[in-house]
């Protein structure tokens, strides 16, 4: 885990990045490794791949953030790319692989009450993804909207969104 990690901070290979995502992600599938890739600092290097402006590299990064979130305490440092990945459900292209990407990884940070005010000003873009997307899309839309109608803090946010 500690070479995988290295390697995604040592290359600029597109390829070679995404097979490294790839291969934490299906790590972080035992808590184990989500426990040691939090600590060897790789939540952070995975989440700076968020910022690359190549989408297959997002999608796996958000893929590795996503399992990597069924920890809280991973979710304690995951809590600071909630904007970042709104805005990239917002920019990615309707239905595509990195906007689910992106939704699946807001719905488990959204299971909870502790980070739903970073997501309102989403709210908008989920609703539009509502009626716009496709049933695959619609889904995952569902899944953060019925995390966050379940905290009533949100009911003014959700009840007043533009649309």
């Amino acid at each position: 885990l500690q070479k995988l990690i290295h390697l995604l901070q040592a290359t600029d290979d597109p390829l070679i990045q995404e097979q490294a995502l790839i291969t934490l992600s299906n790590s972080a599938a035992f808590s184990v490794n989500q426990d040691i890739i939090r600590n060897l600092d790789g939540l952070s290097v995975i989440g700076g791949m968020l910022s690359d402006c190549i989408s297959k590299v997002k999608e796996k990064a958000l893929n590795a953030l996503n399992n990597l979130s069924m920890n809280i305490k991973n979710q304690e440092k995951i809590q600071v790319y909630i904007k970042e990945v709104c805005r990239n459900v917002e920019s990615a292209p309707l239905n595509s692989d990195l906007q689910l990407a992106g939704l699946r990884l807001l719905t488990n940070m959204s299971v909870t009450n502790d980070y739903h005010q970073k997501m309102i000003s989403s709210i908008p873009c989920f609703l539009h993804l509502l009626s716009e997307g496709t049933e695959r899309t619609q889904i995952q839309v569902l899944k953060v909207l019925v995390n966050l109608s379940a905290n009533p803090a949100m009911t003014r946010h959700l009840l007043r969104a533009q649309v």
